[in-house]
């Protein structure tokens, strides 16, 4: 098994400066010594085994198991080696790729059961997990970092800002917040553009905290947030935001998902769309992520997004790629929880916690070594809603950063 295991990983691990301990205690020096050492151990023959039958799921298992650790450096270093490869995908875990490759179109299928259960599994945990590593308003997506020290509390406040800007929205608009999460884009459309915001979630857990911070706030009558697919909203409007949830509409269904909100539009509304993208063409989703962590997620190309887009009969106004914007953002999530894992662990358990670990490691590596990244798509009706030019977004950014010193309060730290 040693000799089996060392032949296959000196195949892969070409880059970096990995050690393998293997059960029986073989230490196998692995790449070609550059970077920082990273040393793993296997506890058990057993995973061992699984990893050389289906690595893209058994790695994320074992160490969620304790059956493989990090003995010198971390998680999200080891990820990091492995991420940084040569090739994607070790040669031996192709077949299985091209098999869910294959018939991804069935793991995607989300039809509003499915898909409400699908959210119900991430996002209806314990709220007390969320607020151990999110910003102080729970945002749960990509933050757009304006300078390379902006706390994330500031950076997930310029996301918000910066949506608002592409919206171009009006006091009174009727604003669509598909995917609204806990609520914090539709509050800040609502107090700081005066919008009359609809949020729509599949989480019951969301659509509590978002109903309750509206009325804390005295948002109600401007904000309201309700427990729907986006395939039962009833339109028209004049704004329609998403961030995040796209991730989770499958393949199966991009044509809904633009046809739908082409049809609830106004003929001088604006969309913008924000999800993470895949730079190098479709793929499957990964199987430990979809098992453990988004069952039926799917990371989207452009090449799969843009065909239903035209279909649906929308315009693209404009396209903005966010490289490394969420690299920083896992980080930082990363970094929270770490100073808080204990706490993990006594919300669930000590495998929980490893996951969660994991999953927030593997996440951040995904950004930084193997090209993933964010896009944003401004999108009309019709020629003319939006400035020929981007010079409006950075002054309507500018005209929000003074209504929010205005009214805006302090910002405080999850868990203050």
């Amino acid at each position: 098994m040693d000799r089996l295991l060392r032949k296959f990983l000196a195949q892969f691990i070409r880059r970096g400066s990995m050690t393998v301990i293997t059960a029986s205690g073989e230490r196998l020096r692995l790449g070609d010594g550059t970077g920082a050492p990273v040393a793993v151990r296997f506890r058990t023959k057993y995973s061992q085994r699984k990893i050389l039958l289906n690595p893209e799921l058994a790695l994320g298992e074992a160490y969620m198991d304790g059956s493989f650790v990090v003995e010198h450096g971390t998680i999200a270093d080891a990820i990091a080696v492995l991420f940084d490869q040569h090739d994607v995908l070790p040669h031996w875990a192709k077949p299985q790729w091209w098999l869910r490759y294959r018939t991804r179109h069935i793991r995607q299928f989300n039809p509003r059961r499915r898909s409400r259960n699908n959210v119900s599994h991430h996002y209806d945990l314990d709220a007390r997990l969320y607020s151990l590593f999110l910003d102080a308003d729970r945002q749960y997506s990509c933050a757009y970092f304006e300078t390379p020290d902006a706390s994330l509390d500031d950076a997930q406040l310029a996301k918000k800002r910066h949506f608002a800007a592409k919206l171009l929205i009006s006091r009174g608009d009727r604003v669509l917040d598909i995917g609204s999460g806990w609520g914090g884009l539709g509050l800040y459309l609502a107090e700081m553009c005066g919008a009359n915001v609809t949020g729509v979630t599949l989480s019951m857990e969301q659509l509590q905290v978002s109903n309750a911070r509206a009325a804390e706030k005295g948002l109600a009558q401007s904000a309201k947030f309700l427990l729907q697919d986006y395939r039962d909203v009833k339109g028209p409007f004049d704004r329609i935001v998403s961030v995040g949830m796209f991730e989770h509409v499958g393949v199966n269904f991009y044509d809904t998902y633009f046809k739908t909100c082409a049809e609830l539009l106004t003929d001088n509304g604006i969309m913008v769309l924000h999800s993470i993208g895949r730079s190098e063409g479709p793929d499957s989703t990964n199987p430990w992520i979809a098992k453990y962590i988004f069952p039926g997620g799917y990371i989207p190309a452009l090449s799969e997004v843009l065909p239903a887009i035209e279909r649906a009969g929308l315009l693209v106004c404009d396209i903005e790629i966010l490289r490394q914007h969420y690299a920083e953002t896992l980080k930082a999530w990363r970094e929270r929880f770490m100073a808080r894992r204990e706490e993990a662990v006594q919300l669930y358990d000590e495998r929980f916690a490893r996951m969660w670990e994991f999953y927030l490691a593997a996440s951040e590596m995904a950004f930084r070594k193997q090209n993933m990244m964010n896009f944003q798509i401004q999108l009309t009706k019709r020629q003319g809603v939006v400035p020929i030019t981007r010079d409006y977004i950075a002054l309507e950014e500018a005209r929000l950063r003074e209504v929010e010193s205005g009214s805006w309060p302090r910002l405080k730290l999850a868990g203050e």
